[in-house]
């Protein structure tokens, strides 16, 4: 399966759209993220979310998969359009890079020896 994906509905002549991407988090230790964007189409997004960490690729695209079997019961189909919230997408991933970061800083590295001469 592709490392994203962009599925469409229409409703009552709105056109709910979810864009789906995979990627890298930051470190290069071998994990990754699902981010997903949603909202009405030509619009900004509504809802952004982000799943993981999965360890490896092919765990994500397996995640990635499942939404994508879930949504395509909803009435969901693929969009051959191209994606409209990359940078939304993008800012996602900064945001969850930046909180893996900083949560890193904040442990012990040998708490038996902190605070002892």
């Amino acid at each position: 399966m592709s490392r994203s994906l962009c599925l469409t509905r229409q409703c009552l002549g709105l056109v709910t759209r979810i864009e789906c991407v995979i990627k890298p988090l930051a470190g290069d230790n071998g994990r990754w993220t699902l981010l997903c964007a949603a909202g009405m189409s030509g619009a900004q997004p509504s809802a952004i979310k982000a799943q993981g960490p999965f360890y490896g690729p092919s765990v994500a695209e397996g995640a990635l998969t499942a939404i994508a079997e879930s949504l395509a019961l909803q009435g969901y189909v693929e969009c051959c359009e191209p994606p409209i919230w990359c940078l939304h997408l993008q800012a996602e991933l900064r945001r969850v890079n930046g909180e893996r970061h900083s949560h890193g800083g904040a442990f012990q590295r040998r708490p038996e020896t902190d605070g002892q001469s």
